[in-house]
């Protein structure tokens, strides 16, 4: 009896030791990339270590809000200027996806920043910028408003947005696959396409990654106007 017990044991050990060495592989290809590396690409990385990475923003029946959906495909929030956006306006042309909050001391003021960039080399040419508050009960749109200044931020072309937490964490998750909480955020960029769909995530502290999301944005550009 001792023996079938000791036997069923080391069993059983082996087979947590190996499921265990596999999640450790699964996740090492996401969080062991180089500075070249993008996360997820529709034109170059498997899609497959990125689960449903397309999320399309269209809605196949409108008239139910989008916190309705079992799994989110669009979104609703509200703009610094006390408007509603739909996600269904973004459509027609590119835009980028962040998440932040007002009270942060360093890595969003560095964030917005590399936005400001975007937004000075892509001045004009329709391609948008989405910045959604991760302390939506601190950041009202007029403490949006006041934050937004002080990039110079173009609010035809650079959006600030709040709405409820919970619903946050659901368009971060489910639509824009990123882990997001209250005062909680990834340092990545979305590049969405004119579509609605994802095209890739860029981690904006990393020059080459941030580099080539300039260069994805400008193709981009170019294919709309062609």
């Amino acid at each position: 009896m001792r023996r079938v017990v000791f036997l069923a044991f080391i069993l059983l050990t082996g087979v947590g030791m190996g499921l265990a060495i596999r999640a450790y592989r699964g996740n090492a290809n996401v969080n062991q990339l180089g500075p070249d590396d993008i996360v997820f690409s529709n034109g170059g990385a498997d899609p497959a270590n990125v689960p449903n990475a397309s999320a399309a923003v269209e809605n196949s029946d409108p008239s139910h809000p989008p916190e309705d959906e079992e799994w989110l495909s669009r979104f609703e929030l509200i703009e610094r200027s006390g408007d509603t956006v739909k996600s269904e306006q973004l459509l027609g042309q590119p835009y980028v996806v962040s998440f932040f909050f007002s009270t942060c001391p360093s890595i969003c003021v560095q964030q917005n920043q590399k936005l400001k960039e975007l937004q000075s080399e892509f001045d004009g040419e329709g391609v948008k910028f989405v910045a959604i508050s991760v302390d939506p009960e601190t950041d009202t749109p007029e403490v949006l408003r006041e934050y937004a200044a002080r990039f110079g931020a173009d609010p035809d072309q650079w959006l600030f947005m709040t709405g409820d937490l919970t619903y946050i964490r659901r368009v971060g998750g489910e639509i824009f696959r990123q882990p997001v909480d209250k005062k909680f955020h990834t340092e990545r960029f979305v590049l969405v396409d004119p579509e609605g769909k994802i095209e890739g995530f860029y981690s904006w502290p990393e020059k080459a990654q941030f580099n080539k999301l300039q260069d994805k944005i400008r193709d981009m550009m170019n294919g709309v106007k062609s």
